[in-house]
């Protein structure tokens, strides 16, 4: 045990002197979770829009003025004609236009919305945002109440979804990293000739990185809920069991990343092809696995953090108990113990050759 723990603080030591490794580990994390918290954010806010009314009657006047009141919207001008709100639009001078009925202030109704549809998710939010507005709560037939995110925070979408791309990234392309340097440099054959056996040589170094992810979920936590303002409803000792499950599981797809590669920047390119464009493309980190295509659905099926990101949705924002997740946690599970027996059984192969 004593020879482990040498291991495990040589590896650490050395993860401690390598600035490089160090701002990855812990300079990514705070700056994506600032940049998808504050500046990458598909909030409703200070919308260019452009009234269309020929007439100024009580009740039309009542909703220009909540929209005028909202943050949501910013009115820039008030023209005659729905043509000129069009060739504003078109002009990029505008995104929405309001047109009012001349019948508005009688029948409560009568409104048509010209919209800017280069984003057709954006186009569709401002659109449901301004008939919310618009239309008086007292009269409106639309009653919407929004449980879990009240106030519409991109970031209660964002932070569980930052959380599943950095710890797999960061555990399991540093841990093929380190392990193919090793072998890069030649000194692989030094360790395993050393007195501990070659899979405690390997276990010695992903726990290093084990315990950085544990670090770095607790800093993405904590950022979560002050400086984001993003409450955890649910049990933090669930969230961080299932995040260990995730961790171990990021780990071993590491080792076994590390059984391919033969040099680093190999191992690099295999992470981030393996890695980084289908956690960020298919996972439902960005974009709702039920809207792809059916064919990219069961890719989809296969990709870890989709059920992670799934998971941390319902414990964090959600609030509900583990038996909620039991599905997302027994799939994860058994990713962790296939992609582990699959990674120590080459592991071992390639050093009987």
């Amino acid at each position: 045990m004593k020879p482990f723990i040498s291991f495990v603080i040589k590896e650490t030591r050395h993860i401690l002197r390598d600035k490089r490794t160090m701002l990855i580990l812990f300079g990514m994390p705070v700056v994506l979770m600032l940049l998808f918290g504050f500046a990458i954010t598909n909030d409703v806010k200070n919308v260019r829009t452009v009234v269309v009314t020929s007439q100024r009657d009580h009740q039309t006047q009542a909703a220009i003025d909540r929209l005028a009141a909202s943050e949501y919207f910013t009115i820039t001008a008030t023209i005659p004609t729905p043509k000129e709100a069009e060739r504003l639009i078109r002009s990029q001078k505008a995104d929405l236009a309001v047109v009012f009925a001349q019948d508005f202030a009688s029948k409560h109704s009568g409104v048509q919305f010209i919209v800017d549809g280069a984003d057709p998710n954006m186009a569709q939010q401002w659109t449901t945002y301004a008939q919310q507005v618009i239309l008086n709560p007292q009269n409106s037939m639309v009653n919407l109440k929004l449980l879990y995110n009240p106030r519409m925070k991109s970031a209660y979408n964002f932070v569980p979804a930052i959380m599943g791309m950095l710890l797999l990234l960061i555990c399991a392309m540093m841990t093929s990293v380190s392990i193919v340097r090793e072998k890069e440099q030649g000194t692989m054959e030094v360790l395993l000739v050393s007195p501990v056996q070659p899979l405690m040589i390997i276990v010695a170094k992903a726990v290093p990185y084990l315990l950085q992810a544990l670090l770095i979920l607790l800093i993405i936590l904590a950022m979560s809920a002050t400086v984001l303002d993003v409450p955890l409803q649910g049990s933090l000792g669930w969230i961080l069991l299932v995040s260990f499950i995730y961790i171990l599981l990021a780990l071993s797809l590491g080792l076994f990343i590390s059984n391919v590669a033969q040099t680093q920047f190999v191992a690099l390119l295999v992470s981030a092809m393996m890695l980084l464009l289908p956690t960020v493309m298919l996972s439902g980190m960005l974009f709702p696995v039920e809207s792809m295509p059916r064919i990219l659905q069961w890719i989809s099926a296969i990709i870890p953090p989709r059920y992670y990101i799934q998971s941390m949705r319902k414990l964090m924002i959600m609030g509900v108990g583990i038996g909620e997740v039991w599905q997302e946690v027994t799939v994860l599970s058994g990713m962790t113990i296939a992609l582990l027996v699959a990674a120590l059984k080459n592991f071992n192969k390639r050093l009987t050759v």
